[in-house]
């Protein structure tokens, strides 16, 4: 079981960056934004199991958001994002757009698999 997440992770990075590429002019990578969100996963696939957010979650979330200081890097963030959300099965956006806030974390925009990330600009945070 454990592979066959490992395999969808890895899936999941490959797609972000063929997906974020194009749009990619920043310096945050797709591989970055999976490495800082997967501790996220498993929290969100569980409906938020356990009660608290994990702390390497909202490391992550906080770490997202600090490296993404230009309009591109929150662009190419929203676009890797995007790609992760839409490759976990059944996953709740309602609990997923909390987080950043339980993480203590605010950002001005709820995250949808139809997000236009070209909107983002530099006053936004990406999470």
């Amino acid at each position: 079981m454990a592979s066959s997440m490992s395999l969808k992770l890895a899936c999941i990075a490959v797609l972000c960056l063929v997906v974020g590429a194009p749009q990619a002019q920043g310096a945050i990578t797709c591989g970055q934004v999976v490495s800082d969100l997967t501790p996220c996963i498993a929290y969100i696939r569980s409906n938020g199991a356990g009660g608290s957010v994990p702390a390497p979650c909202c490391n992550g979330i906080r770490s997202l958001n600090n490296a993404a200081r230009t309009t591109p890097d929150r662009q190419s963030a929203c676009n890797c994002i995007k790609g992760l959300t839409a490759g976990i099965a059944g996953i709740n956006f309602g609990l997923t757009n909390r987080l950043p806030g339980m993480c203590g974390v605010n950002i001005p925009y709820k995250f949808s698999t139809t997000l236009d990330c070209k909107t983002f600009r530099m006053t936004q945070h990406v999470l």
